[in-house]
């Protein structure tokens, strides 16, 4: 594997899915040999094949991956909790070896891996483990999805302090579901405020993109056009 990017967020439902699909589906697009990976999921659905997580299988049509979803998704959980707290719940301790093995033989297997964690960075996976720790361990750098709304600067500000306390390289931060329809003064000032006080690169923004469509695995072109048009230099060939 030569390149590759860790997908996290200021929270959860900002739209790390996403962005990650999107920057697979245009690598794709682009001839390259991307894998995608999302190790944990909460609030899976039950299936006849079992637990299956939406969004793995969002990341699998968007990358065209050849992989199974349990390979891209090894650590499925039904509750829509903190994997810690539904793993408490489904009364199992989760393992992560599962994990680390899909993780071997996709490396191997591909150029780039866009990787997606769950939740925000200090999401607990284990007791033991944050989404931080986890990380740190795939070594790939972050790309942390923001929201563009009043609130955004403190939430984003946090999530950057917390990365680079635990030693993290940040690629860039997105602002993701910028609304030109309905910005105001905070929308509008948020993007450069931000780049200002994190003193990390505001990638560019993501629009609010009606044709993006998680459910049926659609992801817009107006979506994909700002994805390509963000300076990705070092870390990703578009």
């Amino acid at each position: 594997m030569k390149h590759g990017l860790f997908i996290t967020a200021t929270d959860t439902g900002v739209g790390k899915t996403v962005i990650a699909a999107a920057l697979a589906m245009a690598l794709r697009r682009l001839n390259v040999n991307v894998g995608v990976m999302k190790p944990v999921a909460t609030g899976c659905v039950r299936r006849r094949e079992g637990l299956v997580s939406e969004d793995a299988e969002f990341l699998a049509q968007a990358a065209d991956a050849p992989e199974t979803l349990d390979e891209i998704c090894p650590i499925r959980l039904a509750v829509p909790l903190a994997p810690t707290v539904a793993a408490a719940r489904a009364r199992i301790t989760l393992d992560l070896e599962p994990m680390w093995a899909a993780w071997r033989r996709m490396t191997a297997a591909h150029d780039v891996m866009i990787v997606e964690g769950i939740g925000g960075l200090l999401c607990p996976v284990t007791r033991e483990q944050t989404v931080a720790d986890l990380a740190r361990e795939f070594a790939l750098p972050l790309v942390i999805v923001a929201r563009p709304n009043l609130g955004t600067i403190n939430h984003t500000a946090l999530t950057v302090e917390a990365a680079r306390a635990r030693g993290l390289t940040i690629a860039g931060i997105i602002i993701n579901r910028y609304d030109r329809d309905t910005e105001d003064v905070a929308q509008l000032t948020n993007p450069d405020e931000i780049q200002r006080v994190t003193g990390a690169a505001v990638l560019g923004l993501v629009p609010e993109d009606r044709a993006t469509d998680p459910g049926c695995a659609v992801i817009g072109e107006d979506t994909l056009a700002a994805i390509r048009q963000m300076a990705w230099g070092k870390w990703l060939p578009l």
